[in-house]
């Protein structure tokens, strides 16, 4: 493939209107590939023989050129982006590849999508939770798993199949935590700014290669229309991953997902051997590195665009004797709430929900711990843990620290996730709250290192956890790495559950982006304060991509409900359950406390493992 710049990349091959779909390289290689019958739309799913073994394939398709007659058709296949619905029935075929021979069986996974269906419908039905799930079943399905990036992976959408043991991806196929142009519109505020959303995103092959996220890059042909050639450097690919993957042990794959999920986002190396390379690299680095031009920080952090000023509430000195409920700052009205003048210290103790009419502002992290653990006794653990000990230096953008240095004086923490020790009504636990006036709650490589050593804390002292998610989406100034936070916390969750620890989930407001497409969909039991927005894309998002918006529909009062009718659709949910209760800020501790105690009276502790006696020596 010629040399082209990564814009030239992204408008002429990798959105080319004629590039190769999935459905292309399925004709070319598998002729006798047997479809399911998935929904339809833009999952093609089905199985076939390939080199003497069983594939089951999962393929995401965007609409063809042909396809597109009218505007109608444009909506119904959705430009390619998969819907609840699709999620369930992949769910289901990686429930009928289990059934099948582990030695001689693979999956094969196809990915192009610009990200996952932001429907009002999707939304309802849970999408974010379907996308947690998936990724955990890649983390622990027992059979060999390969995925491909053939044009665009986007998002949660793209990753929900992509967690595989061999990851490929097309020379000229770019995968992002977001769109280029959704990442240009929240940061930039300007779509039209794709060059420099690309240049932060990092999206290409090689870059992705360097952080681990994929492993193989498939060569791409001079013309970016030829499926024949396509196929077969795809057939080259695949062939060669089924016999590596072949002398491995399934068990001892699965051990790798798990040590691989742990790395993400900690890619520093030390020693004396990297400072070395640092010191010499540096300030050739800086003399040719020439970031994007006039970059303009906002506090807006999230793929789905809620911002971090989201509930317009900001802490008020105790000396200010009342606050008018729904004013936001400098006493803008906010349309909402009752107007009443509150006595602040009432609105305090009542954990900032107006004691008049219900009305709630987002809670930042020192709320929600006086709130949840008895007084005293949260300790706060790896506070100083910073992005500069887990990311090499040219990954920080002076950007990304000009953003950092904005956040000083939000909370009164350092990360978007406060971890800790604290006991509730007694019972001892670790804590993991977002902490929402700190970037937005956003998820990034701190966030998802913090919670995996409070899991593993958790582990290793034999006690209950509990998580809330109250965040924004992922952090788009670290690019993939914030996405890949999903895979690591969602692995940190596996390995909580395989040691039967119970794991409580609290969604506050707002609950939304990869943090609830992630950990905060997987607790044994979910709790949600009423009216937490629980969303994977966010309502403006939605609004400026065309969909239709009844925010109503997607608060946690709402999908409670929904829940209730899940164990009559069993078969669609798989797993899933949704929000269990729903609880007042000013009850949480005590709600919590009740299934502590459950979980006390019912010995959820494993037994542990009788050691194994020696065999003596007889000595006749």
């Amino acid at each position: 493939m010629a040399k082209l710049d990564l814009v030239e990349i992204f408008k002429k091959r990798t959105r080319h209107p004629f590039r190769p779909r999935a459905s292309h390289v399925i004709d070319k290689l598998f002729p006798d590939f047997e479809p399911f019958l998935a929904p339809q739309g833009s999952l093609l799913a089905g199985s076939c023989q390939f080199e003497a073994k069983k594939l089951f394939l999962i393929a995401q398709q965007k609409p063809k050129p042909e396809d597109l007659q009218s505007k109608e058709d444009l909506k119904k296949l959705n430009y390619g982006m998969l819907t609840s619905d699709d999620h369930s029935y992949i769910l289901t075929v990686l429930k009928r590849a289990r059934a099948s021979d582990p030695e001689n069986t693979f999956v094969f996974s196809i990915i192009d999508t610009y990200g996952a269906d932001i429907s009002m419908y999707s939304a309802q039905r849970f999408q974010a939770f379907f996308i947690a799930h998936l990724i955990r079943e890649f983390l622990t399905l027992p059979l060999r798993t390969i995925s491909l990036i053939l044009g665009e992976g986007g998002s949660g959408g793209a990753l929900a199949i992509q967690v595989t043991d061999i990851r490929g991806q097309m020379e000229d196929a770019l995968y992002a935590t977001a769109p280029p142009e959704s990442m240009a519109a929240i940061v930039f505020r300007d779509p039209t700014r794709i060059e420099d959303a690309l240049t932060i995103l990092k999206p290409t092959a090689r870059d992705l290669k360097d952080l681990e996220v994929i492993d193989r890059i498939v060569p791409s042909p001079q013309d970016v229309t030829d499926q024949q050639e396509t196929a077969e450097n795809i057939r080259q690919f695949l062939s060669k991953a089924i016999r590596d993957l072949s002398r491995s042990r399934i068990n001892k794959l699965i051990k790798k997902r798990e040590i691989r999920a742990k790395q993400y986002g900690v890619s520093k190396g030390s020693g004396r051997l990297y400072d070395i390379k640092r010191y010499i690299e540096k300030p050739i680095k800086k003399a040719f590195r020439k970031p994007p031009p006039d970059i303009n920080i906002v506090n807006y952090t999230s793929l789905i665009d809620v911002a971090d000023d989201y509930g317009n509430f900001q802490e008020i000195e105790t000396d200010t004797e009342f606050v008018q409920c729904g004013a936001g700052q400098g006493g803008s009205k906010t349309g909402k709430g009752c107007g009443k003048l509150i006595p602040l210290k009432s609105l305090l103790d009542n954990f900032n929900v107006c004691p008049e009419c219900g009305y709630s502002y987002t809670l930042g992290a020192s709320g929600w711990i006086d709130c949840l653990a008895d007084t005293g006794t949260f300790h706060e653990l790896y506070r100083n843990l910073t992005v500069d000990q887990l990311l090499e230096e040219d990954a920080i953008t002076d950007y990304y620290r000009d953003f950092l240095a904005r956040q000083e004086g939000r909370s009164h923490f350092e990360e978007s996730l406060v971890v800790g020790r604290a006991q509730i009504h007694h019972f001892p636990v670790v804590m993991a709250i977002g902490a929402f006036y700190y970037c937005g709650g956003s998820m990034g490589v701190v966030f998802g290192e913090k919670f995996r050593r409070a899991v593993d804390l958790a582990i290793q002292e034999n006690l209950p956890f509990i998580s809330l998610c109250c965040s924004g989406g992922a952090r788009l100034y670290e690019g993939i790495s914030a996405l890949m936070q999903m895979v690591k916390t969602i692995e940190s969750v596996n390995r909580l559950k395989r040691h039967g620890l119970p794991y409580l989930s609290i969604l506050a407001d707002p609950s939304a982006g990869g943090a609830i497409a992630s950990y905060a969909a997987l607790g044994d039991i979910i709790i949600a304060e009423p009216g937490a927005l629980v969303i994977f894309a966010g309502p403006r998002v939605m609004e400026a991509r065309g969909f239709e918006v009844d925010e109503t529909m997607v608060r946690s009062h709402h999908l409670h409900q929904i829940s209730k009718e899940i164990y009559q659709q069993l078969d669609y949910y798989h797993d899933i359950r949704g929000i269990q209760e729903i609880c007042e800020r000013k009850d949480m501790k005590l709600c919590l406390a009740k299934y502590l105690e459950l979980y006390n009276r019912t010995s959820f502790r494993p037994k542990r493992r009788a050691k194994k006696k020696s065999k003596k020596m007889l000595i006749f």
